[in-house]
């Protein structure tokens, strides 16, 4: 089963900015991905402040240590 979500662009330290829904085929960038988590549509994803940026981050799964890739 594909990931539900995939990092489509990083800056140039590494940071996630561009996410891509592969249920929906829907293109996000970071704070829409953020809102969209904070709405309650991505139940397995939460945000983090990362150096006072507000981060989705997947959440930690029984296992595999997995994030977001």
């Amino acid at each position: 089963m594909p990931k539900r979500v995939s990092v489509t662009r990083e800056s140039d330290t590494g940071r996630n900015q561009n996410f891509h829904d592969n249920f929906t085929n829907t293109d996000m960038t970071r704070s829409q991905f953020v809102n969209q988590i904070k709405q309650g549509n991505y139940d397995n994803y939460h945000v983090r402040n990362i150096n006072g940026v507000a981060t989705p981050v997947s959440n930690p799964d029984k296992t595999r240590n997995n994030n977001l890739d």
